[in-house]
């Protein structure tokens, strides 16, 4: 009698197929809910800030960035569930979640706040019009995402050996610095402007996130919290209140309701591509937000890994990069990811179908124009809290996320997104001033008196080199300081001269205030002061290297050997 572990068959056991997992599980319903609400508030964001800040017609978000950006979640979604099946019938496993995937909040942020709306008012204080001024802001914004997805693209091939070299600590503290400031903070600003609609789902959100309470009916924490804010705006709209909800407002949204499918942009993406204006944003924001997404994407692949499903990652990425890509062909400013949370899906039960509803939900969405509906139902007041809480857990990843002795390192990366999120408010207010004297020029003659603003305690030129190029400034003094800390002096001053080229170029610490915002000042030395700081500083790193390493060399030369042996310590300083 045969051992019953024993196979006949000539084909040997690990290279047999299997058969995939269902398509569909109850616990696909409760990945579809999460998922789907996470990406709808994106689309809500998308509207807002389109509308409201940059200024763009509905028509042109509901007819072409938001169907542009539907297909690309669409075609991600679908490939991440082929992906998910295909691993499950190389194993034999049942339990094989997609990785999840949509709109990247963080880059969002950035390309409205530092890339559309400086061409947007730089524009206008050129002498364009509005509406000029925003397409031209548009077209910048579909430049900046394609040149994003060529990135992430390219990355998948190279991705390992730029995380290999950059330190955990400055990619992590450059987007806790965002996340602070332009995601946190801006939106806890709202939430406590509209404390009768948006509390309570801030509370809700809080209590399922981090107390890990489920509430009833088994609905994610996010929809509770939408379901609890919209019914708080409704009930004071019928009690005479002001609020973010009106009748008047679901029919106006009721006209937008129609068929928009896809259209191809090329034209205005190639003159996005070769405006002028686009070259002063592609060092300073393109490039970083792309390697950010390549590296953010990696670690969610290995997240997915150590929760038990390993993908491979340059397929993973070049299709990631190939959204995006696709996005920017078809009128979308904003650049696709593959999201953080997989370990959470998987634990919710879900498979493969949550993305393929997923898929179909914002088929549906998009397809019909039904955005500005839900929206005039379901306020962004109601849904701030879930950003709210995502601008909370990238900064404290950023954190937890590094060895604890880089904690300062993380912390040094903070101050330049700070500086930036002052300055912007500073230019917001200076421009309401303007606005409201209906005298711009008197904002422009407030601007060159720099006595005035350090008579207020306000350094301006300080503040505009902090915030100028702020991103690579995170990157470069986060990442020296984890080179400090692990005294590798070399390294430290290899990132100064980093630093002194970006900023010899003017991608960081030049440029200028205006009543619409501060601007660059990129060209051949524009930023010389600031690059020679950087390179006498790397000559000091250089210097007290060596000298280190000579004290270090004397110290273990004296050492009364076998009697005194060098500690794991000693041996680490001599290997720096």
């Amino acid at each position: 009698m045969k051992n019953r572990n024993t196979t006949t068959h000539s084909q040997p056991f690990h290279s047999r197929p299997f058969h995939s997992q269902p398509w569909f599980v109850p616990g696909d319903i409760d990945g579809f809910f999460g998922l789907a609400i996470d990406n709808l508030i994106q689309f809500i964001l998308i509207l807002g800030l389109c509308t409201s800040v940059l200024g763009f017609s509905v028509e042109l978000v509901l007819a072409t960035i938001l169907p542009g950006a539907a297909l690309s979640i669409i075609i991600g979604n679908l490939f991440y569930a082929w992906q998910a099946q295909r691993l499950s019938a190389q194993t034999g496993r049942n339990d094989v979640t997609a990785l999840p995937y949509g709109i990247n909040t963080v880059s969002l942020f950035a390309f409205v706040f530092f890339v559309m709306l400086p061409v947007k008012l730089t524009a206008i204080e050129n002498g364009l019009e509005a509406q000029a001024a925003g397409q031209l802001a548009w077209q910048i914004g579909l430049a900046a995402c394609f040149i994003s997805g060529i990135i992430e693209l390219g990355g998948s091939l190279v991705a390992e050996t730029i995380r290999r070299h950059t330190p955990r600590a400055a990619l992590l503290s450059t987007l806790a610095g965002i996340a602070i400031s332009f995601i946190a903070i801006d939106f806890a600003v709202k939430t406590f402007a509209n404390p009768l609609v948006a509390i309570l789902p801030l509370g809700v959100i809080l209590t399922t996130y981090f107390a890990k309470v489920r509430l009833p009916l088994r609905l994610p924490g996010g929809a509770w919290a939408l379901l609890l804010g919209s019914a708080s705006a409704w009930i004071l709209y019928a009690l005479g209140e002001s609020t973010p909800v009106s009748s008047a407002r679901i029919a106006e949204a009721a006209d937008t309701v129609g068929f928009y499918l896809p259209v191809p942009v090329l034209g205005d993406l190639i003159t996005g591509l070769t405006h002028p204006m686009a070259y002063n944003f592609f060092v300073p924001v393109m490039l970083p937000m792309g390697l950010f997404n390549i590296l953010g994407s990696l670690q969610n692949i290995e997240s997915a890994e150590a929760a038990g499903d390993k993908y491979s990652t340059m397929p993973s990425l070049a299709v990631n990069g190939a959204g995006t890509l696709l996005a920017a062909g078809l009128g979308s400013c904003f650049p696709t990811t593959i999201y953080i949370g997989h370990p959470g899906w998987k634990g919710l039960g879900a498979r493969s179908g949550y993305s393929v509803l997923n898929a179909l939900f914002f088929a549906l969405l998009s397809f019909l124009g039904l955005t500005f509906v839900i929206n005039a139902v379901v306020p962004m007041e109601a849904g701030m809290a879930i950003v709210l809480w995502i601008g909370i857990i990238i900064t404290a990843q950023a954190f937890q996320a590094t060895e604890s002795r880089h904690a300062p390192a993380v912390a040094v990366g903070l101050f330049p997104s700070i500086g930036a999120w002052g300055l912007l408010i500073l230019g917001g207010a200076l421009g309401a001033a303007g606005i409201a004297s209906g005298d711009m020029e008197l904002a422009n003659k407030v601007l060159q008196d720099k006595a005035a603003f350090l008579s207020a305690g306000i350094n301006l030129d300080g503040m505009v080199a902090l915030a100028q190029g702020f991103m690579l400034t995170c990157m470069v003094w986060a990442a020296t300081s984890v080179h400090l800390i692990e005294r590798c002096f070399q390294k430290a001053a290899f990132w100064m001269v980093l630093g002194a080229v970006f900023s010899f170029f003017g991608f960081m610490h030049a440029g200028y205030m205006t009543p619409s915002g501060a601007a660059y000042d990129i060209g051949f030395g524009t930023g010389w002061r600031s690059a020679v700081g950087y390179t006498v500083t790397a000559l000091f790193f250089l210097i007290v290297g060596i000298a280190a390493r000579k004290t270090e060399k004397e110290a273990l030369s004296s050492m009364d050997y076998p009697h005194s042996l060098p500690t794991d310590s000693h041996r680490e300083t001599a290997n720096t």
